[in-house]
């Protein structure tokens, strides 16, 4: 080293020397700072590996073609992008004919003889033994070589004739295994040869087969234009790369083009129309904000859990520092040999993380996989990235040694050469400016939280929050040595020993702090806003009933009911009435008015059946039991029965009357009132402003209205389990008029959050037995002298123990307390833009919805403190040789 860097050689050699000797304080280092060197770094590579960039999925796109054209929509000039499938607009008049042909293709690309092949895909209806399944097939000729690489054939072979068919797992499974044959609704039978996997997309029912394949057959019970739902044409080109010139040219006749050489090597900006041209990609500024702001977070949690390790490394070389000063030594080359310590073990710990995340990271991709419909692009390693993580673990390791280098510069030398500590004195400054911080946290979340409603300022306040806690952890800690002397001898001595050695001690109360302070804060917004979803959720049935809709035509009931009595057997099936108002083709709808008032008295209803008024001369209790309890129940079926209508409000409505209003709306003028009908009304108040229906009315009030009752859908009272209802499914998609089923089961709670709240729980858990171990036994191994000199006057082995368990009890219970409390700043004030009005659909319900994660709480609050209690009582050594000591 020469320059700049030639006073850092003798303080690498000792940090080099030190961390061989003190292998158990260096492994320490390494596992703070490998852990989320690791996380992160396999988290990179599992991003960079599930992301398909265009080039990438080239290939799966397109096979081995030079383009994919599509002849949709054909009938006028287009203009795209570089991908058609991203967006294209139509320009010009319309032309005849409408699509163009492959021969018209082959002209715009000045390739007469090009090689192409179709592909023709659709969603057809699979028949199973259960009944139908949709499925998406595609009809091209897979031993092509411009398909290659379309699919990833898995067993059986690929079809060689018409009538032959291969198939993706998922479709495997329904009885449609290799030997077996595929049936379509439309009467056409293939022969299953194969087992094939989409090379873009997996998780849903999908076929391949040779072109023509699918034409309907000659099944009598196949409904004349059965078939797919939906079709696409388009081909699969060869020969020479299509330009972008080439695009533009098949733009002009109506297709458009994705095209190999446009992707890898694409035209200007200048030269796509303005219509289609994408924007500027990268992040915008509120994501960046949210990723600066768990950055910094997580360097000041790694920080915090590596700086005790490094403060006794500084204490432990605290007579090689003393003699570099006695000898002339600079205060500036007492801190480089402990920031020297960060730089090493820094170096090796960013190694090591970035090396353990790529093993990692092999065998988390299946599983992720398995989470995911869309197909992973090849393992591959953004370097970049991976350098600037290993670099923030050496940024970390030299913030986590700056300040006991900082410490070790002004300690006392003589006192140091004669044996006793050199420690300084705390600073009263930092107390104050720590004050200050929290006091701008608090006001930072509550602007965040009812001023601005600003998400990332709640979570800049949080940051400043735990910043402000970790500069008044010394002032806590020594309170808490303070008020510990009438506690137990163990209690009492690892709380006075916390106090005076604080260098190791704050460090790991901040850690614990800053860790809980994060758990508690989201906690309590992920369980607000579940608790805001499950009271503002709206039940369409009661528990357990199974509702059958269709909105289609024709649509046979009767032929529901058999095969829900097929299905279900034992169960009751009921068909609900609805009011249907028809006046020769024109729209019409009925209103429900409270007295002489022109707005409705419920503003929400719908999505039970096709019709907005059910007739019914008894209440539907498997249908509205969700929404009218017992004595609302009976009062109704009373007002029904005397010729009146159960009509519901989102609000309360005086009086008993109601002003049934039915209105047409024809194609030219306004709507016109055909029938105005009063009748006695039972208002019922519904909750969270919404029901599955407007009213329920007898059929004496269907017919002054004009109307008749028809079936709009068949009830199950149920209950129906998840098996029933998947049977009931399959065996409906069977039947004409794409009936559906919905079986309420009440409010579930997103999987997702759960998995966050277990992950919340489980890193919270890991980091605060992580970091109070490390404190705890970092702090036995520097209080070696004093537990020595108690057994030497007398002290038990249980002594040491006990004293060692109080070391995790006194670190974790403070640190987790101040989490606690500081955590619930931002926990409480991001619930108001979380939860407060307009988050959710409702107009109804309190300002905001507030749930503390009690269970949470109380377990990383008290639990795990205890738990590292027992556990470090339990391990700890209870023998130790005698140590003098001069102090």
């Amino acid at each position: 080293m020469r320059g700049p860097l030639a006073g850092w050689r003798l303080p690498l050699r000792l940090a080099w020397r030190d961390a061989r000797r003190a292998k158990g304080r260096s492994l320490l280092v390494l596992v703070m700072i490998a852990l989320p060197v690791l996380a992160v770094s396999a988290a990179s590579v599992l991003y960079t590996t599930q992301e398909v960039s265009p080039v990438e999925g080239l290939d799966r796109r397109l096979g081995s073609a030079q383009a994919l054209v599509r002849l949709d929509p054909g009938d006028r000039a287009v203009e795209q992008g570089v991908d058609p499938f991203m967006g294209f607009t139509s320009t010009g008049a319309r032309r005849e004919p409408g699509r163009p042909t492959l021969a018209q293709v082959r002209q715009a690309l000045g390739e007469p003889d090009a090689p192409a092949v179709q592909l023709s895909s659709g969603s057809y209806n699979v028949r199973t033994d259960g009944g139908e399944v949709p499925a998406d097939i595609t009809e091209t000729d897979l031993l092509d070589p411009l398909t290659r690489g379309l699919v990833e054939l898995v067993d059986g072979r690929l079809p060689r004739s018409a009538g032959e068919v291969v198939v993706n797992p998922e479709l495997a499974r329904r009885d449609a295994e290799p030997g077996q044959q595929l049936t379509l609704r439309n009467g056409a039978v293939l022969d299953v040869v194969g087992i094939a996997e989409s090379t873009s997309y997996t998780g849903y029912p999908q076929a391949w087969t040779r072109p023509g394949s699918t034409r309907p057959g000659a099944d009598p019970d196949a409904g004349p234009g059965e078939g797919p739902r939906s079709t696409e044409s388009t081909w699969l080109v060869g020969g020479a790369p299509v330009t972008w010139q080439d695009v533009r040219a098949l733009n002009a006749i109506g297709a458009v083009a994705l095209s190999r050489a446009v992707v890898t090597d694409p035209p200007p900006s200048s030269a796509i129309p303005p219509a289609v041209r994408s924007a500027p990609g990268g992040l915008d500024e509120a994501t960046v904000t949210v990723l600066v702001l768990v950055v910094v977070m997580v360097l000041i949690e790694v920080v915090l859990l590596a700086g005790p390790a490094f403060a006794v490394g500084a204490r432990r070389q605290s007579r090689t520092l003393a003699l570099f000063a006695a000898a002339g030594g600079v205060p500036r080359q007492a801190r480089r040999v402990v920031l020297a310590s960060g730089v090493v073990l820094g170096l090796a710990g960013a190694l090591l993380g970035v090396v353990l995340g790529l093993i990692a990271a092999l065998p988390l991709l299946p599983v992720l996989q398995g989470f995911s419909t869309t197909r992973f692009g090849p393992f591959e390693v953004s370097w970049w990235q991976l350098a600037v993580i290993a670099l923030f673990g050496v940024v970390s390791a030299l913030l986590a040694a700056a300040v006991p280098a900082w410490i070790a510069s002004r300690q006392d030398v003589v006192a140091v050469l004669a044996g006793r500590r050199g420690d300084t004195r705390a600073s009263r400054r930092s107390p104050l400016l720590g004050v200050v911080l929290l006091g701008a946290g608090v006001a930072g979340a509550a602007w965040g939280a009812v001023g601005g409603g600003n998400e990332i300022a709640i979570a800049a306040s949080a940051v400043v929050s735990v910043l402000g806690m970790v500069l008044l952890v010394p002032v806590v800690v020594v309170a808490v040595a303070r008020l510990a002397t009438r506690l137990p001898l163990a209690l009492r001595f690892a709380a006075r020993d916390a106090a005076r050695h604080r260098t190791r001690t704050v460090p790991a109360v901040a850690a614990v702090a800053a860790t809980v302070a994060g758990v508690v804060a989201l906690g309590i917004g992920l369980s607000s806003d579940e608790h805001q979803n499950e009271a503002t959720y709206r039940p369409t049935a009661a528990e357990g009933a199974m509702l059958v809709t269709s909105y289609d035509r024709p649509r046979d009931w009767d032929a529901y009911r058999a095969s829900l009595a097929d299905t279900l057997p034992g169960a009751e099936v009921t068909a609900m009435e609805g009011l249907v108002l028809r006046e020769g083709g024109t729209r019409a709808e009925l209103s429900v008015l409270a007295g002489d008032g022109d707005g409705s008295a419920l503003q929400s209803w719908g999505g039970a059946f096709d019709a907005s008024v059910l007739v019914a001369d008894v209440m539907p209790r498997a249908l509205l039991g969700g929404v009218v309890d017992g004595p609302a129940m009976e009062r109704a079926d009373a007002v029904l029965a005397a010729g009146g209508v159960v009509a519901f409000a989102d609000r309360p409505v005086e009086g008993d009357e109601a002003r049934l209003v039915a209105r047409t709306y024809r194609e030219r003028g306004g709507p016109e009132t055909v029938a105005s009908v009063r009748a006695d009304a039972d208002w019922v108040e519904v909750p969270n402003d919404w029901a599955p229906v407007l009213a329920v009315v007898p059929s004496s009030v269907a017919t002054e209205l004009g109307g008749s009752a028809s079936t709009v859908g068949l009830l199950v009272p149920g209950p129906v389990d998840t098996a029933a209802e998947e049977r009931a499914d399959e065996a409906l998609t069977a039947l004409p008029g794409s009936p559906t089923t919905y079986v309420e089961r009440g409010y579930q709670a997103d999987e997702a959050a759960v998995v966050v709240q277990l992950i919340l729980a489980a890193l919270g858990a890991v980091l605060m037995l992580g970091g109070t171990l490390t404190a705890t036994f970092l702090a036995l191994s520097d209080a070696r002298p004093d537990l020595a000199t108690l057994s030497a006057v007398g002290a038990s082995p249980r002594t040491r123990r006990a004293i060692a368990a109080a070391y995790a009890l006194v670190v974790g219970l403070v640190g987790a307390v101040l989490g606690a409390l500081v955590g619930a700043i931002p926990g409480v004030a991001i619930t108001y833009p979380l939860t407060g009005p307009g988050s959710s659909g409702t107009t109804g319900g309190p300002a905001t919805y507030l749930d503390v994660p009690w269970l949470l709480v109380t377990g990383v609050v008290l639990g795990l403190p205890l738990l590292t209690a027992a556990v470090v009582g339990l391990t700890a050594r209870s023998r130790l040789p005698l140590v003098a000591r001069l102090d």
